[in-house]
């Protein structure tokens, strides 16, 4: 009889639980304050008008509006625009 366990199996076994990270609200959606827009592990969406960042890097919704994401400067935006705003942004394209 095998006086140890077989082949390697007592060094397997271990896995981290998922995190739950991305993207939680997307472009056009509406949200309310406080709603959590990203979660993420450093600065990947950077918070522009009217969100916030958590100290884990979590950016949330500081007024009730529609969630526009952008890309300015080579980064990646997130922004909660009021429902004028968001009006006027997309009649002015025409769409």
């Amino acid at each position: 009889m095998a006086s140890k366990a077989s082949g390697g199996s007592t060094r397997n076994g271990r896995d981290s639980h998922s995190k739950r990270l991305g993207v939680k609200r997307y472009g056009g959606q509406f949200v309310r304050a406080g709603n959590v827009l990203v979660r993420q592990r450093g600065t990947r969406i950077y918070p522009g008008r009217n969100v916030g960042m958590g100290s884990d890097f979590t950016l949330f919704a500081l007024k009730d509006g529609f969630v526009h994401f952008e890309r300015r400067r080579n980064k990646k935006w997130v922004s909660v625009l009021t429902p004028e705003e968001w009006e006027a942004l997309h009649n002015g394209k025409g769409s």
